[in-house]
């Protein structure tokens, strides 16, 4: 790897440049998200039912005694023996960090389509602890845009991320958050796909600060490297349903 050499002088010149810059980028996100934070809401009158390990709650339930919950998409469909490598990197940032959301008010839970039995199953395999339920037999993924139907994979209809992206699978991930109100009335404030995830991945933004980056420029696909975290040793293959 070839980089440009200076001295300590004009490395400093260099990164009170690039600190301009990046005040500039905070001011511009913190921005961002207050205007995400402005959004209209939008009631959710549909029923849906979720299996859990605690029974079968409602949308509302899930809850608990918090006012927000933030709901990660996990690609996990009936049938499939593992969840997708992607969804299982992102996942493993999540324990960390559902303890110190609940202390702000925030449920933080992972959905997906397999039944519970195939969750919990991979769920252990994995380690990990935080919440997950399954929208088994339900129409929360459809409406959530994050399931799909076989014509639209056929076709590659470009109906993911609000139709800017074709789709190339059944199931995709995403970020659903939505607000309980006093009456319990529940409200969904915001959903969020594709790259709009990278914000939750802790190593990802480690490596945006690292010499190299993510160094993936040279790869078939942006995480075509990304193992489920028992697999690197081994090197097998990035699979979603093997």
């Amino acid at each position: 790897m070839q980089h440009a050499i200076a001295s300590q002088e004009e490395w400093l010149a260099a990164r009170k440049s690039l600190l301009a810059k990046e005040k500039e980028f905070t001011k511009a996100r913190d921005a961002l998200s207050a205007a995400r934070r402005d959004l209209p809401w939008v009631k959710v009158d549909k029923d849906y039912a979720f299996d859990t390990p605690h029974g079968c709650k409602s949308l509302a339930d899930l809850f608990g005694d918090k006012s927000q919950l933030v709901v990660y998409h996990f690609m996990l469909v009936p049938g499939w023996v593992q969840g997708c490598p992607s969804c299982s990197y992102l996942a493993d940032h999540f324990d960390g960090m559902t303890t110190h959301l609940a202390q702000r008010d925030v449920t933080f839970m992972a959905v997906s389509r397999a039944p519970l039995a195939e969750i919990e199953a991979y769920k252990k395999r994995m380690g990990w602890h935080f919440p997950w339920a399954s929208s088994f037999g339900s129409d929360f993924n459809r409406d959530f845009g994050v399931t799909f139907s076989k014509d639209q994979t056929d076709a590659k209809t470009p109906a993911y991320n609000y139709g800017t992206v074709p789709v190339n699978s059944e199931e995709l991930p995403g970020l659903s958050t939505f607000y309980k109100n006093e009456r319990g009335e529940v409200f969904h404030t915001y959903s969020t796909y594709a790259r709009g995830l990278d914000i939750l991945v802790g190593t990802y933004n480690v490596l945006d600060m690292a010499p190299k980056g993510r160094d993936e420029s040279s790869l078939p696909w942006t995480m075509a490297w990304v193992r489920r975290h028992d697999e690197y040793e081994t090197a097998q293959q990035p699979s979603c349903c093997g």
